[in-house]
């Protein structure tokens, strides 16, 4: 016998998956306040390798709109400089004897109003990996009703269930994407 509860609590992790990858990738959207996490994962090709920067750096915020990232090794800085770069962002990289600085520019209206807009289709990328997790939850219950180890209640309870856990996770969706966008908006 299947049981319908495992199911539904299988999509859980899932879940939690979904709303990691949206923390992560909303910490890279730039507001007015600088953060490591605005260049700590840069790929930086270094003597043939390619490492995330926070693994070739010290990477610090002395002030409010300023980034100073500190190498290991000051041979790294040209390299780091390069991946800033190259990498897609408005950041300009100014190095100094031992590090590189970088000071935020002040975000125009134009460009609040673009991050708004990814806001925007980020909570529709992740409503709909959260919407394909339940329904492979509730697929997978109605093959077990179909195979005849569910029964019709619990098949229903089991949708039940997970439309309750789906509203549970676009609630926290919407509650990152809004944090964010008052961020956005006070500056």
């Amino acid at each position: 016998m299947i049981d319908y509860k495992n199911i539904v609590q299988k999509t859980k992790p899932q879940m939690d998956d979904v709303i990691n990858y949206l923390t992560e990738e909303l910490k890279r959207i730039r507001t007015d306040r600088a953060t490591p996490s605005l260049v700590e994962d840069i790929i930086v090709n270094c003597f043939d390798q390619k490492l995330p920067l926070k693994q070739l750096a010290a990477i610090s915020c002395p002030e409010k709109r300023q980034i100073l990232i500190q190498p290991w090794d000051k041979n790294y800085i040209k390299d780091i400089i390069a991946a800033i770069q190259k990498a897609e962002s408005d950041l300009s990289p100014v190095p100094e004897e031992k590090s590189i600085r970088i000071t935020l520019p002040p975000l125009t209206e134009e460009y609040r109003e673009s991050l708004l807009k990814l806001l925007s289709q980020k909570r529709e990328e992740v409503r709909i990996s959260l919407k394909r997790v339940r329904e492979e939850a509730w697929k997978e219950i109605q093959e077990g009703f179909n195979d005849g180890e569910i029964t019709e209640d619990e098949k229903f309870k089991g949708k039940d269930e997970l439309q309750e856990i789906i509203d549970e996770y676009n609630e926290k969706v919407d509650e990152l994407i809004e944090k964010r966008k008052e961020e956005l908006k006070q500056i």
